[in-house]
């Protein structure tokens, strides 16, 4: 069980900052998921690591050595790519088999390997076919099981399953965290998917404009963003977004705007509020309770069927909030609804800085 340890890390290409003095320290057999959007900075770092990518500062350290210039043949890290790369005049044997016979490994041992993971993949009906011959969720298969014969200390993976549809998505991450269980190897893994960080990640490394915004455990992330950014970017629906003032006195501290008082006395603060501070509050969908009881009315704008649940947009005083509920309800467009804000649940952000309060 490998440990990454990546030090104070540049890199730029022609005149742009891709990634900025980044530091990171991936603990050995977990699972670390980096997230965020297109263009962030993720898969360079993740290139870096495997050495497709030069750094222009810092220091990776795999296993405690340093490994910043060393070859990436040499790095012992297995790589699966989002494009399979996998030799189409091959067979799925032989594509798997490929390392190992150009590292010159007896036959025999190279069969035990290839045999062993093929089986751990359910390929192993498939290892005389070709590329051509598979879907696209047993090509992944192949692509992993090749990363995975050389039974790396480190396994990288570059957005392996956004090529595939919804269905083969699911399936084959639910693969890909019992085949960790199964085998405790240290993982890294890119997406810009937050469903698939959030259940497969031990940990989750956000990430915007070559920076990471938070680093924790998928509950955490979601449920106590660093920022603003972090609280907008996981979740679907996204979080909602209030902004307005404090408004506190001795004995309480009250989120305010024209047409909204909430009572914050169960909030966090991690450093005394203060009268008057511009704030943005931001609320899980699924803490928009629409219930009989509530003392809040707005107008349904507009309803999303999920299957499972649904998602119900309200209308309230300027404000458009979406709502998670799992009541099987018809509600109407336009309809009069009364709902509640769970403010225990609630994240407030400073206007300014962004950051969580």
């Amino acid at each position: 069980m490998a440990s990454v340890s990546i030090q104070n890390i540049s890199i730029r290409i022609g005149d742009n900052d891709i990634i900025k003095n980044l530091n990171l320290d991936v603990v050995g057999g977990e699972f670390l998921v980096l997230l965020g959007p297109s263009g962030c900075g993720k898969s360079t770092l993740l290139h870096s690591i495997a050495g497709l990518n030069e750094v222009t500062d810092g220091r990776i350290e795999i296993e405690g050595q340093d490994v910043t210039w060393v070859d990436p043949s040499k790095r012992n890290i297995g790589m699966v790519f989002q494009s399979y790369a996998l030799y189409p005049t091959m067979t799925v044997e032989r594509n798997m088999s490929f390392g190992l016979r150009v590292k010159g490994m007896p036959a025999n041992e190279i069969e035990r390997k290839v045999q062993s993971v093929a089986e751990m993949l359910h390929l192993t009906p498939l290892l005389k076919r070709k590329p051509s011959q598979l879907s696209g969720g047993q090509r992944q298969r192949v692509a992993i099981g090749r990363a995975l014969v050389r039974e790396a200390c480190v396994f990288l993976f570059d957005e392996p399953l956004s090529n595939l549809d919804a269905k083969l998505r699911t399936e084959l991450r639910r693969e890909l965290k019992l085949l960790h269980k199964q085998l405790g190897t240290t993982m890294i893994y890119v997406t810009h998917d937050q469903v698939e960080a959030m259940t497969l990640a031990n940990r989750i490394v956000v990430m915007r404009n070559g920076c990471i915004q938070q680093i924790g455990a998928p509950c955490e992330v979601y449920e106590k963003p660093e920022n603003l950014f972090v609280g907008s970017f996981l979740g679907a629906p996204s979080m909602n977004f209030v902004r307005g003032n404090l408004v506190t006195d001795a004995n309480s501290v009250t989120f305010t705007t024209a047409q909204l008082s909430l009572n914050l006395a169960h909030y966090a603060f991690r450093q005394p509020p203060t009268d008057g501070q511009p704030i943005t509050l931001g609320i899980r969908p699924e803490h928009i309770r629409i219930s009989p009881q509530g003392n809040l009315q707005g107008i349904v704008a507009l309803i999303e069927p999920m299957g499972s649940h649904q998602v119900v947009w309200i209308n309230y005083c300027g404000n458009t909030f979406a709502s998670i509920t799992q009541q099987i309800i018809e509600y109407k467009l336009d309809e009069h609804i009364i709902f509640d804000i769970d403010v225990t649940k609630a994240s407030l952000f400073d206007q300014v800085s962004e950051q969580r309060l």
